[in-house]
C-alpha cells in the first residue's frame, strides 16, 4: 500500500518504513483494503481513504482515468466491514451496470444489488448501485431501504451542473440523513474548494482532496493534411507552454493554398474570390490508417453527430479496412453472439445487426445514444478487451464510462448542444481528451485535433492549457420538489433548506463584492450629506425642491414635443399633390413640391417630395418641429418619374418659377414661456423654492453641487442594492411563486388545528409528490381531470408519450395522430397544458414543455403488438427520424411514467390497470432486452 512516499517499499529508509507502519496501524481498514489491490495506491487516493476511515466526508477531484473511484470502492469496503449499507450512485445506467459488474466480481452477487428505474436486482443487498434519481425518490418516500445506510458514493458529482438533471444531485446531498457519510467523486474543476466549503456547510466535516496530476501523460497534437504535428514545443522558461512553430507555419501554408469558404452559386462551382481549391480534410479511413501506422490505436474519434458516427463506420467498411486478425474476428463473433442471443431473429435486419457485426469483426464501431443498448454495451466490452481498435463516438462516451483509449481524436471543435452549434469549452475539451492514455497499459496518451481552415493552433492551445472550468449549480425548485418539501418539512423549513443549496451558496458569494460597494457608497453618502449641510435650513429638502422643478420642466417639455409632433402629423395628412411646402431644418431644408402625400392609416404620413435642390425622397414627422401648411400649389403631370434626373430638374425649375418664397423663421423662445408659465404645479414649486431659507444662502450653489453628487451616488447605490436583492433569496422566492400556483390549483391548502398558519399537501398534492417527470404537474392535472379515463392500454401509452417525447429537431413538423379516443385525449391534454402555461406566466414561473405527439403512433403500434420492422418503417414514412436506440429509449421513458401513474392511482383503478397493461405490452422484444 502507498502512503504518500515517492519510493516503493523496497527503496525506503528505515525511518520511512516506520512512518508507513504507523500510518497502517492508524488505518487498519485501509491497510486491509490495499492488500486486495493489484496496484500501488496514489497519494491522493490514500488521503481520501484515510479521511473516510477517520469519519470524514470526502470530495475527491481528479482527472479522468486517475483512479478516484478507488476512494468510492473503499467506502463500500468500510460499509461491509462495519455491517452497514453503502449506496453507489451514478448519473447514467451504463455506468451503473459497469460498476455493478465490478463490485459483484469483487464482493459476490449476494452482497451487491442494482436499481436503475427499470431494473431491480437484489435491492435489499448491503451494497446497491443505483442511478441518482432512484436515491432521490427513496429519500422523498422515506423508504425503509435507508435504514442502516452508512455511506453514499456520488460518482461523477460534477453532473450537478447539468441543466436538465443536475438538481437531483443537490436534492440528494441536502436530504441525506446527517449520519450518512458522503463520498463525492468529481472530474477536475477549478472551484473545488468552493464546492468543498458548501459541502462542509450542509454535510459537516468534509475533506477536499484535489489532484491535477494525470497518471498517464497526455501529448497534444494537430493533424494538418496527412501530417500529425505536436501542438506544443516545450515551454518558454517561465512555465508557459510554447506553440510548435512548425505547426503554426504548416497551418498557415495550407490555409493560404485552400479557401476557407465555398460559394456554390459561383460560376463553375468555385468560391467567389477563392485563392485556391476547396480544402478537403483527410478521410476517416486515412485518419485511422495514419494512427495505426504511428502505433496510436486504439482510438476514440469524437464526431459530435450520430449520423457522422454511422457514416464513418460505413466509410471504413466500404474501404475494406481490417484492424483485427482472423483470430480476433472469431473472438469478436463469439462475444457478439453471446451478448445478442436474446434479440428476436425477425428484428435483426431492421436493427442493422449484420452490418454492425461485420464492422466489429473488422475492428471498428460507432457509439452514440441512438444505438440499441445491447449494441452499445457490446462495443464497450470489445473496446476494453482491445478487440475494437477505433470507435466513432458522440460526446456521451465521455460521461463516466470506463472506456479509455491510447488516442482521442477530435474532428471538430464545435458541437450541437441541443439548441445551437457552440464552441467546445476548456472543460469539455479536457473531459473528452481525458480518455486518452490507459493506466497500466500506455506510457503516454495522445489527443489529436484535425485541422481545417479557420482553426487556429492558438485556439487549440488555449483549450488544451486552460485550467479554469468551474462547477456551476443548475439547481432550481420544481412542482414535485415543492410538494415533497412542504409535506416533509413545512413551508418555512423548506425555504430554509433551499437557501442551503449550492446554487444559492454561489449566488450569495457572487454579490459579496457588490455588498462591499454598497457599504463604501453609504460611507461616502454620509460625507456628501455633511458637505451639503447649510446653516440656514435643511438643504436636502431644498435640493429636493430643485429636482422636482427640473423633473416637472422636463415632463412639460416632453408633453410639448409630443403635442408638436401630433400637430405636425395632422397637418401632413392634409397635404395634396402639387402643394409647395417649406422644410424648416436639416439637410433638406428649403422649398419642396409634394408628389405623393404618403398617407398611411397604420402610421405617420411620409410625403414624397422633390426639393428645389433636385433631391427626391420621403419626409417624416421628424423633419417638422411644428405644423406644416401649403405655401401654394403648382400643376403637376399625372405621372411623375422622380427617378429621372430630367424630371427632377424640370420640377425644380417649376418651383423656382412659381415665385413662392421660403418664409422667415420665427425667433426661437428661451424655453421658459408657454406651457411652463401656464402650469400651476410648476409655479407652486418655484414659489416654494424661493421661499425656502436655503435659497438665500451665499454658498447655495456649492451646497447644490454636493447635493447633486449625493443623489447621483444614491441612485447608483440603490441600483446595486436592487441587484443584490434580486440575487439573494432567489430560490426561496421562486419556491414561494410555485407554492402560490399549487395552492391556486388545489395541490396545497391552508392547514387547520395545530397546522393553522401552515400549508399542507392535499390528496392531489400527494399524487403529484410521486410523479417524477419533466411534466409532473401536467400529468397530475390530467389524472385529476379524468382526461385519460376510459382509454385502453395501447391508447393510454400513446397519449402519455406526449408528456415524455421531445423531437430532436426544432421547427414545425406535422405529427399524425391516431383518430378517435387518442386524438380527443391528446386535445384535452393540450388544452390543460395551455391553461397551465397561462398560470405559469401569471406567476412568473418557467413554462412546462408543450406536449409533443410525435411518438404517439409509434408506441401505439408497438403496444398493439406490431413488429419492430413495421413500427420503425411506419415512423420513417411520416418523416420521424427514429433509430432503434431512440425507439427503445423513448419506450423506456413511457414505461417509467406509466409505471408511476399505475402506482399513484393504484393498479385496481381503471387508469392504473390500463397503465399496468400498457407497461407489459411495451416491455417486449428489444425493449425488454434493454431493461434486463
Amino acid at each position: 500500500m502507498s502512503d504518500g512516499s515517492p519510493f516503493p517499499p523496497a527503496e525506503r529508509s528505515p525511518a520511512e518504513r516506520y512512518v508507513a507502519a504507523r500510518r497502517r496501524s492508524a488505518t487498519p481498514r485501509l491497510a486491509e483494503f490495499a492488500t486486495e489491490l493489484s496496484f500501488e495506491m496514489d497519494p491522493f487516493q490514500v488521503r481520501g481513504c484515510e479521511a473516510l476511515e477517520s469519519g470524514h466526508g470526502v470530495l475527491v477531484c481528479a482527472p479522468t482515468g486517475a483512479g478516484k473511484t478507488v476512494v468510492g470502492e473503499f467506502a463500500v469496503h468500510l460499509a461491509l466491514a462495519e455491517g452497514r449499507k453503502c449506496f453507489y450512485t451514478t448519473p447514467i445506467k451504463a455506468l451503473s451496470n459497469q460498476k455493478f459488474a465490478d463490485l459483484t466480481a469483487r464482493y459476490g452477487a449476494k452482497s451487491v444489488g442494482l436499481l436503475t428505474g427499470d431494473t431491480s436486482i437484489n435491492g435489499s443487498a448491503p451494497v446497491v448501485v443505483m442511478t441518482t434519481e432512484v436515491l432521490r425518490n427513496m429519500l422523498y418516500a422515506e423508504s425503509a431501504a435507508l435504514d442502516g445506510l452508512g455511506y453514499v458514493v456520488m460518482d461523477e458529482v460534477h453532473y450537478l451542473a447539468d441543466r436538465f438533471r443536475g438538481a437531483v444531485w443537490e436534492e440528494v446531498i441536502l436530504h441525506l440523513p446527517e449520519w450518512v457519510t458522503l463520498v463525492s467523486l468529481s472530474a477536475t474543476v477549478s472551484n473545488a474548494e468552493e464546492f468543498g466549503e458548501w459541502l462542509v456547510a450542509v454535510r459537516g466535516d468534509t475533506t477536499v482532496v484535489v489532484d491535477e496530476h494525470r497518471p498517464v501523460p497526455l501529448w497534444q497534437h494537430m493533424q494538418v493534411g496527412s501530417r500529425i504535428l505536436d501542438l506544443f514545443a516545450g515551454d518558454d522558461g517561465g512555465g508557459e507552454l510554447k506553440i510548435n512553430p512548425t505547426l503554426v507555419r504548416r497551418a498557415e501554408e495550407v490555409g493560404r493554398v485552400h479557401s476557407t469558404w465555398h460559394n456554390p452559386r459561383a460560376r463553375g462551382g468555385r468560391a467567389a474570390g477563392a485563392r485556391g481549391p476547396r480544402f478537403k480534410p483527410p478521410s476517416r479511413v486515412e485518419v485511422v490508417e495514419r494512427l495505426g501506422a504511428m502505433d496510436l490505436l486504439p482510438a476514440i474519434v469524437f464526431v459530435f453527430s450520430r449520423a457522422g458516427c454511422e457514416a464513418a463506420v460505413t466509410q471504413l467498411a466500404r474501404s475494406g479496412l481490417r484492424l483485427n486478425s482472423e483470430e480476433e474476428a472469431a473472438e469478436v463473433r463469439g462475444i457478439v453472439e453471446s451478448k445478442t442471443r436474446d434479440l428476436p431473429d425477425g428484428d435483426l435486419t431492421v436493427l442493422g445487426y449484420w452490418e454492425w457485426r461485420d464492422a466489429l469483426e473488422r475492428g471498428f464501431a460507432g457509439h452514440h445514444a441512438g444505438m440499441l443498448p445491447a449494441f452499445k454495451e457490446t462495443v464497450e466490452e470489445l473496446f476494453v478487451r482491445g478487440l475494437v481498435k477505433a470507435v466513432f463516438a458522440t460526446e456521451t462516451l465521455a460521461l463516466g464510462i470506463n472506456m479509455p483509449a491510447r488516442t482521442v481524436v477530435l474532428e471538430r471543435l464545435v458541437k450541437y448542444n441541443g439548441e445551437a452549434h457552440v464552441d467546445l469549452t476548456p472543460g469539455e475539451y479536457t473531459q473528452l481528451t481525458g480518455r486518452a492514455g490507459r493506466r497500466g497499459i500506455d506510457v503516454e496518451g495522445h489527443a489529436v485535433v484535425l485541422w481545417q481552415p479557420g482553426v487556429d493552433p492558438k485556439q487549440v492551445a488555449g483549450l488544451a492549457s486552460t485550467r479554469t472550468y468551474p462547477l456551476k449549480s443548475s439547481f432550481r425548485p420544481g412542482y414535485n420538489m415543492a410538494v415533497n418539501l412542504v409535506d416533509r418539512l413545512g413551508a418555512q423549513a423548506a425555504r430554509d433548506i433551499l437557501e442551503q443549496s449550492f446554487a444559492q451558496f454561489q449566488a450569495d458569494r457572487s454579490v459579496v463584492g457588490l455588498a462591499r460597494k454598497v457599504d463604501r457608497n453609504r460611507d461616502a453618502l454620509a460625507g456628501y450629506a455633511e458637505s451639503m449641510s447649510c446653516h440656514l435650513g435643511d438643504f436636502a429638502e431644498y435640493s429636493a425642491l430643485r429636482r422636482q422643478i427640473s423633473d416637472r420642466e422636463k415632463a412639460l417639455s416632453r408633453q410639448s414635443k409630443a403635442a408638436g409632433r401630433a400637430e405636425a402629423a395632422h397637418s401632413l395628412e392634409q397635404l395634396r399633390k402639387g402643394d409647395v411646402i417649406a422644410v424648416p431644418t436639416g439637410r433638406r431644408s428649403g422649398l419642396a413640391i409634394v408628389i405623393d402625400p404618403g398617407v398611411d392609416p397604420t402610421g405617420d404620413p411620409r410625403p414624397l417630395v422633390v426639393t428645389e435642390d433636385r433631391w427626391a425622397g420621403r419626409l417624416s414627422v421628424a423633419d417638422f418641429p411644428g405644423p406644416v401648411s401649403a405655401l401654394g400649389r403648382v400643376r403637376l403631370p399625372k405621372q411623375v418619374d422622380i427617378r429621372s434626373p430630367r424630371s427632377r430638374r424640370d420640377l425644380a425649375s417649376t418651383l423656382h418659377a412659381s415665385g413662392i418664397e421660403m418664409p422667415v423663421r420665427a425667433r426661437r423662445g428661451n424655453g421658459r414661456g408657454g406651457a411652463d408659465e401656464e402650469d400651476a404645479d410648476l409655479a407652486a414649486l418655484r414659489r416654494a423654492m424661493r421661499a425656502h431659507p436655503c435659497h438665500g444662502c451665499q454658498d447655495r450653489e456649492a451646497h447644490a453641487r454636493w447635493a447633486d453628487r449625493y443623489h447621483r451616488l444614491l441612485a447608483d447605490t440603490e441600483s446595486v442594492e436592487r441587484k443584490v436583492a434580486a440575487t439573494t433569496h432567489t430560490l426561496a422566492r421562486s419556491f414561494d411563486r410555485i407554492r402560490g400556483l399549487l395552492a391556486a390549483r388545489g395541490y396545497l391548502a391552508p392547514g387547520e388545528g395545530e397546522l393553522a398558519g401552515e400549508q399542507v399537501v392535499t390528496e392531489h398534492g400527494r399524487r403529484l409528490a410521486r410523479l417524477y417527470s419533466e411534466s409532473d404537474l401536467l400529468a397530475a392535472e390530467c389524472l385529476r381531470n379524468g382526461v385519460w379515463e376510459g382509454l385502453p392500454a395501447p391508447e393510454l401509452a400513446a397519449v402519455v408519450s406526449c408528456l415524455v417525447y421531445e423531437a430532436r429537431r426544432d421547427g414545425p413538423m406535422e405529427s399524425r395522430l391516431p383518430g378517435g379516443a387518442v386524438a380527443d385525449a391528446v386535445a384535452e391534454t393540450a388544452k390543460l397544458w395551455a391553461e397551465l402555461e397561462a398560470d405559469e406566466r401569471h406567476h412568473r414561473l418557467e413554462r412546462t414543455r408543450q406536449p409533443d405527439p410525435g411518438f404517439a403512433w409509434t408506441v401505439l403500434r408497438w403496444a398493439r403488438g406490431e413488429s419492430l420492422e413495421r413500427v420503425i418503417n411506419a415512423a420513417e414514412s411520416v418523416g420521424l427520424e427514429l433509430s432503434a436506440g431512440d425507439f427503445v429509449r423513448w419506450c423506456r421513458q413511457v414505461i417509467d411514467l406509466l409505471d408511476q401513474i399505475a402506482t399513484v392511482v393504484g393498479r385496481r383503478d381503471p387508469v392504473g390497470k390500463a397503465a399496468d397493461e400498457a407497461v407489459r405490452a411495451i416491455r417486449r422484444g428489444v425493449v425488454a432486452l434493454a431493461t434486463t
